[in-house]
């Protein structure tokens, strides 16, 4: 599976983006997805997931409320809402996938095999 993020740019705080990750392949169905992110001089962390169904989703704490992960199986595709969007949420944003993450999995990296190369969010102030 190869995954291809996009939609990042440059927003004001309280503003909105939706990230997309494009997946190749005709797997993308049965596989659990997350989101990532980077900000600079961190470490990468957990952002959400979604299982393959898009059925249970889960958050990470300082989000909940303002993002929304889903997906679209029928598009080899997966989405990150962002609303309400916050200077602290400026980072590299990752789409990760794996089929072990099918029904749920741990908020860690190292469950997901597959990655896409990011897209930078920047918010400012």
């Amino acid at each position: 599976v190869q995954l291809q993020a996009s939609g990042g740019g440059l927003v004001q705080a309280g503003g909105s983006l939706r990230l997309s990750c494009a997946a190749s392949g005709r797997t993308f169905s049965t596989y659990g997805m997350a989101w990532f992110r980077q900000a600079p001089g961190k470490e990468r962390e957990f952002v959400a997931q979604i299982d393959s169904t898009g059925g249970r989703t889960y958050y990470k704490d300082s989000v909940k409320g303002r993002f929304t992960i889903s997906r679209d199986n029928a598009k080899n595709t997966m989405y990150l809402q962002m609303n309400s969007l916050k200077p602290e949420d400026t980072a590299v944003y990752y789409c990760a996938g794996s089929l072990r993450c099918a029904y749920y999995c741990n908020p860690s990296r190292e469950e997901y095999i597959y990655w896409g190369q990011g897209t930078l969010v920047t918010v400012s102030s």
